[in-house]
């Protein structure tokens, strides 16, 4: 089955130009011939659950740096979003600019919310999000849609009970989108609340915030009524207001520097059935629904006095749900090409919606508009796995199979009170499917010292529009190809400790939105079109790390070097004039970045004592578009946490130390915004204690900012000008307090 797999990814070789060295040696390494198969007992290879990697393996066996959060980590006083999810990790951070609704600022930014992961410099839809191995809907955020924007926030983390973060391309398993890395979560499973010999059991958390008030509530459930069955629900319930900064203007026009008046409502529910009837079978049933509205009072898109064109009033309401129904089933069968089969099909139903409301002092006195973006996803997935001796001590655990896509993408933009050059309905680009099929190995083959794993993918895609009437422009179509190799190694000199390298090869298909993006206003003499001739982004990673642990001291070191090209840039100017109404000046979407990106990042944890731990973790990125020789915006200054954790009997303490360097001007593109604001360097304090109350009731507690900094996070505030008089709207929350209590039965 796996020479098939080969030989099905060697015929599709005509559909791409050439094959890359690094594709050609993967395809080598992973051609092993069958008489080579020994009958010598196999090395036992650990195998824990991190999807993070399609093969099921203890951490200190994956060559690249993931890392992992479960159990206490998740705590809800400490992780009440996906910002804190980044907090204290090295070269990841969450953008969550502020809800400014006005023009004084680029498009009115923080409309997208938490918006979605930056890992090692590139963020967006060139991180790989997936809840359960279900991709995660796309970002949607374009000039050609106003100040409207879609993030990535599609998740409770009340429902989740495992992170994990992989830096680093992972196409090669995982198909478009992961340039940058991944962020896989996984859903709470019944096993999870169901003690040796329970039947019954379940689980109630209250969590608060101070940082935006929010309230929560949530009630998991889970029961065990056979041997063979089990099953889970459970319910989040949370309210919130705006996000707290240190702004003190509260004028109600666009001067304001405090937050504008928000008020959030989240619902969430995850219900599970898993059945394991014998014979090493598992399904599990999983039904997952998250819900998120806001409304915002927009007092700072008003403007400051009543002259013509005015705009007296502006309210948004903004509102992001997700659906999920999804099988996972894992067959044992034991045959001579597979040890176990798992197969995967999601269905998937996404929307996002944002409407606005103006009151103006021109006719029309009353202005609204209505923005909608759509997914809907089908997803399957057939995935074999088999361990095999070789000859001498050496094995191999093969894992091959196939991946097929469907989504459905749409967009829809109405209202009252349009502009003279559009009337609505329409759309900026048609509805979309976007097919993908691929075909993927990987094969790990290991000693006790050694672990060679080279993986190919092979991706085929197209995008194909539908014909619409809201749609004016004749919308093109893309198919294309990518092969996505990769190939670890790691090398353990010594049972504690272990080197590791990873290179890899990743890709991101254009969108639809990219691809057909569509905006024109005929007085001002100005459009966009399609580009059908548009590539995929592609990428080449190079990663070398070590990790290990002696005496008490755990540790991780890797240094990283990243290749760009192709990356699409929208609404680039490709000819046209705006004095020549015959001939407009035009836009498109085009393939012409090239952007390198290298650091390295420290992660450590020393016991000092029995109940004492010290923990270290410092990252740095640089990166340039190589084409330009300007510096990359989206990569983060470098950033250190140390931290000390000190249990006390039924007492848990902590405290963190942040330190971020300041943004140097000569690390900045100005390119588009002249004198853009450089972050100072800033240190914050973060203190938390928890009490396990009883064995079964544990109430936490941490106080962020102790000492009430002041500070700007880059990935909110760069593209704002440095003498902007509302920069003050655009730094980080104050001292804050956040409290949970979760109890067990």
């Amino acid at each position: 089955m796996a020479s098939k797999a080969l030989r099905s990814s060697s015929s599709a070789r005509a559909a791409v130009p050439a094959l890359s060295p690094l594709c050609l040696a993967c395809a080598a390494a992973l051609s092993v011939p069958g008489a080579a198969w020994a009958q010598a007992a196999p090395v036992t290879l650990k195998e824990v659950v991190v999807s993070g990697s399609r093969s099921e393996r203890a951490l200190d066996e994956v060559p690249a740096s993931v890392d992992v959060l479960t159990g206490e980590d998740l705590d809800g006083a400490q992780v009440q979003d996906i910002r804190d999810l980044a907090r204290e990790l090295p070269n990841v951070s969450v953008k969550r600019a502020a809800q400014r609704f006005s023009g004084v600022s680029p498009g009115g930014t923080g409309r997208d919310g938490n918006a979605g992961f930056n890992v090692r410099g590139l963020e967006g839809n060139r991180v790989l999000l997936t809840v359960d191995g279900i991709r995660v809907p796309r970002e949607l955020t374009s000039g050609v849609f106003g100040s409207a924007s879609f993030g990535r926030d599609y998740y409770d983390l009340g429902l989740i009970s495992r992170v994990e973060i992989l830096r680093g391309a992972s196409s090669a398993l995982y198909g478009s989108d992961g340039l940058a890395g991944m962020v896989a979560m996984s859903t709470t499973e019944p096993a999870e609340l169901l003690k040796a010999g329970q039947t019954f059991g379940g689980r109630v958390g209250l969590k608060l915030d101070s940082e935006n008030d929010s309230r929560g509530v949530g009630l998991t459930l889970a029961g065990r009524p056979s041997d063979t069955l089990q099953w889970l629900g459970s319910v989040q319930v949370g309210r919130s207001s705006e996000l707290d900064n240190q702004g003190t203007n509260t004028a109600l026009n666009s001067t304001r520097t405090a937050p504008n008046p928000q008020k959030d409502e989240d619902v969430s529910v995850l219900g599970k059935l898993v059945f394991t009837p014998g014979g090493g079978q598992k399904h599990t049933i999983t039904l997952e629904h998250v819900d998120k509205s806001s409304e915002v009072e927009a007092y700072t898109g008003r403007t400051t006095s009543a002259t013509s064109g005015s705009v007296l009033d502006l309210d948004g309401t903004t509102d992001m749900r997700r659906s999920r129904l999804s099988w996972d089933g894992r067959f044992r069968i034991d045959s001579a090409w597979a040890d176990e089969l798992r197969a995967t099909v999601g269905v998937q139903d996404s929307d996002s919606r944002e409407v606005t409301h103006e009151q103006r002092t021109v006719s029309p006195t009353q202005r609204s508009r209505d923005v909608t973006y759509s997914e809907q996803l089908w997803q399957g997935v057939l995935q074999a796995e088999k361990t095999r001796a070789l000859g001498g001590d050496w094995s191999q655990k093969l894992v091959y199979g196939a991946d097929v896509t469907v989504s459905h993408m749409d967009n829809l933009v109405t209202g009252t009170g349009a502009p003279s050059y559009e009337r609505y309905p329409l759309k900026r680009f048609p509805e979309t499917r976007e097919t993908t099929t691929a075909l993927f190995v990987q094969s790990e083959f290991a000693t006790d010292r050694w672990s060679v794993i080279p993986a190919l993918r092979y991706d085929r895609f197209e995008l194909k529009p539908r014909n619409d009437g809201l749609y004016p422009l004749d919308a093109a179509s893309l198919s294309d190809s990518a092969f996505s190799p990769k190939l670890g190694v790691i090398f353990r000199p010594a049972s504690n400790w272990s080197l590791f390298g990873n290179l890899a090869a990743g890709f991101r298909a254009p969108s639809p939105l990219q691809l057909n993006n569509y905006f024109e206003n005929p007085f001002g003499n100005y459009r966009t079109i399609p580009n059908p001739d548009l590539k995929p982004e592609t990428s080449q990673t190079l990663e070398l790390g070590t990790r290990g642990s002696t005496h008490g001291f755990q540790w991780e070191a890797a240094v990283f070097n990243g290749r760009y090209k192709d990356f699409i840039e929208e609404l680039v100017a490709v000819g046209g004039s705006m004095f020549t109404p015959a001939d407009p000046l035009t836009y498109q979407a085009v393939n012409r970045g090239r952007v390198r990106l290298h650091g390295f990042e420290l992660k450590g944890h020393y016991a000092l004592g029995k109940a004492t731990n010290l923990r270290v973790a410092f990252g740095q990125t640089q990166g340039k578009d190589t084409v330009t020789d300007r510096p990359l915006n989206s990569v983060n200054p470098a950033k250190l946490v140390v931290g000390l954790d000190h249990r006390l009997g039924d007492w848990k303490l902590g405290a963190a130390l942040t330190h971020v360097a300041k943004k140097s001007t000569s690390d900045i593109d100005t390119s588009g915004t002249p004198n853009q604001f450089a972050t100072p360097a800033y240190t914050t304090l973060d203190l938390s204690a928890s009490w396990q109350v009883t064995p079964s009731t544990r109430l936490s507690a941490a106080l962020r900012n102790v000492t009430d900094r002041k500070y700007w996070e880059w990935t909110n505030v760069r593209g704002i000008a440095a003498h902007s008089p509302v920069l003050d709207a655009y730094t980080a929350p104050g001292r804050s307090l956040a409290l949970a209590l979760v109890t067990e039965f």
